[in-house]
């Protein structure tokens, strides 16, 4: 007799690394060739036929601990609101007050801050249904029933978004499920966050090709606190929309024992529709194949579905592109297990660059949405470096700005006198205002204005922390610094080769101390040149800077 057991404790160590090859060869049913014709007769094997002659597999004490804790209040900011006409720009806080140094400097030729109505833009698009401005924006890719989620999108639904706690933090791939619930917010629905406490001890295999490595309960538990707290502070600052719900799938699954899953759930999934996921399929023709721990997270993904239109009225889920075949296993259980209709699922397109790469990667690693990861300043700067193939079609889906003004921005792309990296800036304003707030806007530009070719801003210790590893650095003796001339630490530091190349660039008005014009070759530099105390920006030129650090 199998003692109390876990479903969750029974997937993740029972049977991870349990090829479900070597689970079918145990069983009546050969994977490699005939399973899936074996799956069309009658009966139907099931996931509890197939472990019922493996039950000695699963024989585990362990006891489960709730990992879910309290989660504290994250910090509310303000919103900026960007209204883009040709070129111009007016910037101002949803109080009307105008965040003036960092846009001041960035955009000196369009520096006045006006006041204007944030209503006028937070109202984009606001005449249409959901399903009509996802497929504008292409943010649509398939629906279960599309007239009847329409018809059912007339009154206010709950709708969820997944996201399993694999790291602290989200990355940028991730955040068009959050743009998607914010749509659905704003058009008077309620959205659902899941925190996947459960389905994150397993892993899902879509996209992957090979298994994720298991997580320690303490780093789940962390990852979890703090993917939520990110996720509520994004979609809690527009607080005049529909109130959002958080909720971690392992509340409900540490709870659930082998028995009643197989029973409850299991009894009604069919191997040969599992097995058909394009997720499923491509795995087991790979070298690696795929564990029973990953071809249950379908299944598991689903329960999630069936809890939440049971117990919390959801109505819909949304996911990527990948996500279909799990998100179909819910609407399917529901309809199975329940007898209810009523269950829709829609999913968007991955967020690709033109090539076909993940725009959530670079080559320096993942875009990390939490400023723990990625300070605003560097996914500013990584969206800034947007492709002109890319950039408009990511101003459609990732930005809340109205079609029309997105239309006026590609038009101006093409015309005589555009601003190179003028799309790329809007883009970078908005989701950096999305994502961080106006602080981390703010935090954003004074970085980036700081590093400006031939920049007159004036510096302090947190801008230059900022792009600290962003630009090539020095350490000198403080006491060889202070009170030396200006030559004589701009070749010290190795910035340039020798003191007659810092006169003669002196001369030429290339030579600056934080951002300071030289003009005097016989200047000198002072404690008070020195910023948090053990700073110094140098710069020869435009371009060629230097971080002077003092020990």
């Amino acid at each position: 007799m199998i003692p109390d057991s876990r479903i969750l404790h029974v997937i993740r160590k029972g049977v991870s690394g349990f090829l479900l090859t070597s689970l079918f060869e145990k069983g009546r049913v050969s994977i490699r060739r005939s399973v899936v014709a074996r799956c069309g007769r009658h009966p139907v094997p099931t996931i509890p036929n197939i472990l019922h002659n493996n039950l000695n597999l699963l024989e585990y004490k362990t006891h489960i601990t709730s990992a879910a804790q309290e989660m504290p209040f994250c910090t509310k900011y303000g919103r900026i609101y960007t209204v883009v006409n040709n070129y111009s720009r007016r910037i101002l806080t949803s109080r009307g007050t105008a965040i003036t140094r960092g846009f001041r400097s960035a955009y000196p030729r369009q520096s006045s801050v006006y006041r204007y109505s944030a209503r006028a833009v937070d109202t984009s698009d606001m005449g249409e249904d959901v399903i009509t401005t996802l497929k504008a924006r292409g943010l649509f890719d398939n629906c279960t029933d599309e007239s009847g989620f329409a018809e059912a999108l007339q009154k206010p639904l709950k709708v969820y978004c997944g996201f399993d706690p694999t790291a602290d933090s989200l990355h940028l791939g991730n955040l068009l499920g959050i743009v998607i619930l914010t749509w659905f917010q704003r058009k008077g629905h309620h959205p659902v966050i899941l925190v996947g406490g459960a389905t994150g001890r397993v892993g899902d295999p879509s996209g992957r090709s090979q298994e994720r490595p298991l997580l320690d309960e303490d780093t789940l538990a962390k990852n979890t606190r703090a993917i939520r707290c990110s996720i509520e502070e994004i979609l809690r600052r527009d607080s005049k929309h529909a109130e959002i719900t958080v909720v971690d799938n392992y509340d409900w699954f540490k709870d659930v024992t082998l028995l009643d899953f197989l029973r409850d759930a299991g009894k009604f999934a069919r191997l040969g529709t599992m097995l058909a996921k394009d997720s499923v399929r491509s795995r087991l023709e790979s070298d690696d194949g795929l564990s029973f721990t990953e071809f249950s997270y379908q299944l598991l993904q689903g329960y999630d579905f069936m809890h939440l239109f049971k117990n919390e009225n959801v109505s819909a889920q949304i996911g990527g592109s990948d996500q279909w075949g799990n998100i179909t296993a819910g609407t399917e259980l529901i309809r199975r297990v329940l007898r209810e209709d009523g269950a829709h699922g829609l999913t968007f397109p991955l967020l690709l660059k033109s090539d076909g790469s993940k725009f959530g990667k670079s080559a320096s690693g993942a875009i990390w949405l939490s400023k723990e990861r990625l300070s605003p300043y560097k996914f500013y700067q990584h969206l800034l470096a947007t492709d002109d193939r890319d950039v408009v079609r990511l101003l459609r889906m990732l930005t809340f700005i109205p079609l029309d003004e997105i239309s006026v921005i590609e038009s101006n792309m093409n015309v005589d006198g555009y601003v190179p990296n003028t799309a790329q800036r809007i883009l970078a304003e908005h989701v950096t205002q999305f994502v961080h707030g106006v602080d981390g806007l703010r935090e954003a530009f004074e970085a980036t204005n700081s590093l400006k070719p031939g920049s007159d801003t004036i510096l302090d210790a947190n801008a230059l922390q900022l792009v600290s590893d962003s630009i090539p650095s020095a350490t000198l003796n403080r006491e060889i610094v202070v009170g030396s001339l200006v030559v004589d630490v701009m070749a010290a530091s190795g910035l340039l080769e020798s003191k007659g190349a810092a006169k003669r660039m002196i001369r030429n008005g290339g030579i600056r101390i934080n951002n300071i014009r030289v003009t005097d070759e016989s200047q000198i530099i002072v404690s008070s040149d020195v910023i948090g105390d053990d700073m110094i920006l140098l710069a020869a030129g435009k371009k060629n800077k230097l971080l002077l650090r003092l020990e």
